[in-house]
């Protein structure tokens, strides 16, 4: 048992280990613990699963009292339950050993009040690994699920995704539709199994049609995105990519950035050129001006300096990728970095700069320009954009002195 293993974690996930501005000495410490596990799992995967499950147990009373509204706590958690979840699964655990750590695990999900844990209540049919096990626990949940779900009062149980994913991994297909007919409402979160239920009995068609009824019948659309996203997976498992695409391969997500998201979408299609893509985002979401580090990023230069021109570009951005870039691709750091300066003299985006911002940004373009006998160049482009933009009259002023005076 963990008791005879000392963790060195479990000092640093005490009881209210940390306070209000927690977040990143606890996303530190998680970091840390995770490696921990990982490097005991090399050589004993039961032990690193006990590890996994201690963890867990610990992870809400520890983090409680941080304040979690920049989401960078929510970020480091959700990491931590991606590196946790495939070692409790692997872990080496007979039947009754793994019943056992999973009451533990239980105990924790429910006094949890973050949705820490939510992947592992979707998934834990599959981390019962068991059949026997699953059929256990369904048949433990189901109970609480029906009173739940026919209850007149709203209230929520914690067991219910559990439960439908125990009768999902144990093929009790039948009984997912007969529990999901007691709700008065249709819920994607719990609906999903009857999809997925179709779909492991080959009925993908059917299961294509379910889901897509579920955001017809989700008035709020808070669920479309998850439903999208399911019916995306599918349509590729079915070989159908071309389609997924079209229908759903710029499903965007509420919030990441916008390389992240463009990164996502060329791994999910690797077969569709990557440039398509990028201007598919673009096209799709406007804003090209964001869309530049992504365009940088995967070489495509000419679409990032068309998104460099746009409106929505940030001047700070520019002037790094143009710092970034200033012997690698000269051509493309100048124009970046002259747009950047008259961005910032237009102070055309959203935040407050000052004559030593502008100074500070010729200074660094005037080096990368002498660096490589431009100079000229770069002062003529300055000069002329400057007398064709609406500048503010101050940082304008400053500017024309540098250049007549250099």
């Amino acid at each position: 048992m963990a008791d005879k293993y000392k963790w060195n974690f479990k000092k640093y996930f005490r009881s209210s280990a940390y306070g209000w501005n927690g977040t990143a000495k606890a996303s530190k410490r998680m970091r840390e613990a995770v490696s921990e596990i990982k490097k005991v799992a090399k050589k004993d995967s039961a032990l690193a699963g006990e590890g996994a499950v201690e963890l867990c147990s610990r992870l809400y009373p520890a983090l409680m009292y941080i304040d979690s509204s920049s989401g960078a706590l929510g970020t480091a958690l959700n990491r931590t339950m991606d590196a946790l979840t495939p070692i409790l699964i692997s872990a080496e655990w007979d039947m009754n050993t793994r019943g056992k750590w999973l009451k533990k695990l239980f105990d924790a999900i429910q006094d949890e009040g973050w949705g820490i844990f939510d992947d592992l209540r979707d998934r834990w049919g599959e981390i019962c690994v068991y059949p026997g096990l699953a059929n256990l626990w369904a048949d433990s949940l189901i109970p609480q699920v029906k009173e739940c779900w026919l209850s007149e009062k709203w209230y929520f149980f914690v067991g219910s995704d559990m439960c439908l994913s125990c009768l999902l991994f144990t093929e009790r297909y039948d009984e997912i539709e007969e529990l999901l007919k007691l709700r008065r409402k249709t819920f994607w979160p719990y609906n999903k199994y009857q999809a997925m239920a179709l779909a492991k009995q080959g009925k993908q068609e059917e299961a294509l049609a379910y889901a897509e009824k579920m955001k017809l019948d989700d008035s709020s659309g808070n669920s479309d995105y998850s439903i999208n996203n399911y019916c995306e997976s599918l349509l590729i498992d079915m070989g159908r990519t071309e389609e997924a695409y079209e229908k759903y391969g710029l499903n965007f997500p509420y919030s990441g950035t916008k390389i992240n998201i463009y990164r996502s979408i060329c791994k999910r299609y690797p077969d569709i050129d990557k440039k398509k893509i990028l201007i598919d985002c673009i096209e799709k979401k406007g804003e090209p001006g964001k869309w530049f580090a992504a365009a940088k990023d995967a070489g495509f230069y000419d679409i990032a300096m068309k998104c460099a021109k746009s409106s929505s570009s940030d001047p700070f951005t520019l002037l790094r990728a143009s710092r970034d870039f200033a012997d690698k691709n000269t051509d493309f750091a100048l124009f970046v970095g002259i747009k950047a300066i008259v961005k910032m003299l237009r102070e055309d985006f959203y935040e407050e700069i000052s004559t030593f911002d502008i100074i500070s940004a010729y200074r660094q373009i005037e080096q990368t320009a002498q660096n490589h006998g431009r100079l000229a160049e770069l002062k003529n482009s300055l000069n002329r954009e400057i007398n064709e933009k609406k500048c503010k009259p101050v940082f304008r002023n400053v500017l024309l002195r540098i250049l007549k005076n250099e």
